[in-house]
């Protein structure tokens, strides 16, 4: 990477690259724009991303190993994606409000949403895991790209109440074939709304790879609807950490929106119910574990003559205790009664809604009165 490839903020002006300070190899790239994003970054904050990686990477394994074993429903996997969402979040600040698809467990984990409430929506007990203002983070967005509409609304309004609170959006590579998606870019560029869309290029939009959706380099498209695009290696924590300090500092400002495409892998299924070896390949998937986001931090660390092997040691621990809590939690969610299926749908009654209710309710009733006849005529 040259400076001629950046602007004088320090963003990509040729987007076909991008930018990395932490090799696969774990070697330190020195990068004069970037690197001033980064100049707190000493080896301990450096063992803390590491550890917050590792952490959710159990997490994950914990939850996918509770989905075949039917305690869950269903568990989209985010291994490989680690770096992506790590770097980003510990460059949020805790008033700052993100909006996420269904895969951020590990951005929910940064702001503090607990095991319990990360398990309920996938267990199918709740509609939604957490308040949303306890955390400043909505619950997840399954329908693909809405939540980008989301966070360009609520940017706006923090802008409007005279704050400088930014917004971000998490969202796949998929969805930027989303018409949400565009019309969330329209919108925050005209408002120089303070929001950042984050997007996990993770190659594959369940089947169907990123190439074929786009013939250009995604964060090319930020030109087109009069933002700056940020190319980053979705594997390189640091990178992704200053790329989103970056883009942060530019909405707080009164900038508006970036888009930051993070260039990454997800090494799992798109879903527990995804069978990715119909459409990938085993030599995919070496090349890519190659880029392991966790392995090149701890190989940049050791040639610091930082302590990794205490480090592996003493976050294995802590990982094992999370996703030891992460099970015992599934014990402590209850069954939802029948009917809560109604609550919280709209903020004010409706007839439509008590309709709905009603006809429901008496639905139920016709088990309840079959299982009376039932037992009365087995008492004859």
């Amino acid at each position: 990477m040259t400076p001629s490839d950046r602007d004088a903020t320090g963003l990509l002006t040729r987007p076909d690259h991008f930018v990395q300070l932490v090799t696969p190899a774990g070697e330190r790239r020195a990068d004069a724009e970037f690197d001033p994003w980064v100049a707190d970054v000493d080896t301990a904050a450096l063992g803390r991303l590491y550890r917050d990686m590792a952490i959710v990477r159990r997490i994950d394994t914990e939850a996918t190993a509770l989905q075949r074993q039917g305690e869950l429903g269903l568990w989209p996997p985010l291994m490989g994606q680690e770096a992506a969402q790590i770097g980003s979040a510990r460059g949020l600040r805790d008033d700052d409000f993100v909006f996420s698809s269904y895969r951020e467990h590990a951005v929910a984990w940064c702001r503090g949403v607990s095991a319990a409430d990360l398990l309920r929506v996938w267990r199918g007990s709740a509609a939604s895991g957490w308040n949303p203002y306890d955390h400043n983070m909505a619950v997840p967005q399954i329908i693909i790209g809405a939540q980008a509409l989301h966070a360009t609304g609520y940017a706006m309004g923090a802008a409007w109440e005279g704050t400088d609170t930014a917004t971000i959006a998490y969202f796949g590579d998929g969805a930027t074939s989303e018409g949400d998606v565009n019309e969330a870019f329209i919108f925050a560029a005209s408002f120089d709304a303070p929001v950042v869309f984050f997007c996990q290029n993770n190659q594959w939009a369940i089947s169907e790879p990123v190439g074929l959706q786009s013939k250009q380099p995604l964060a090319r498209r930020a030109d087109g609807f009069g933002m700056p695009g940020i190319r980053v290696d979705g594997n390189d924590v640091l990178a992704v950490l200053a790329a989103t300090r970056i883009a942060l500092d530019r909405a707080r400002r009164g900038e508006g929106p970036t888009l930051i495409e993070a260039v990454t892998y997800r090494v799992g299924p798109h879903t527990t119910a995804d069978d990715p070896k119909r459409y990938r390949t085993d030599e995919e998937l070496v090349e890519w574990g190659a880029r392991d986001p966790l392995a090149r931090v701890l190989t940049l660390l050791a040639s610091t003559g930082f302590d990794t092997e205490a480090l592996e040691r003493e976050v294995a621990e802590e990982a094992n205790r999370v996703a030891a809590e992460l099970r015992a939690a599934i014990t402590t969610i209850p069954d939802p009664e029948a009917m809560t299926v109604f609550d919280h749908v709209y903020a004010e009654p409706n007839t439509h809604l008590a309709r709905q209710r009603d006809h429901y309710a008496r639905y139920l009733a016709m088990f309840d009165e079959g299982a009376a006849a039932s037992a009365e005529g087995a008492a004859r």
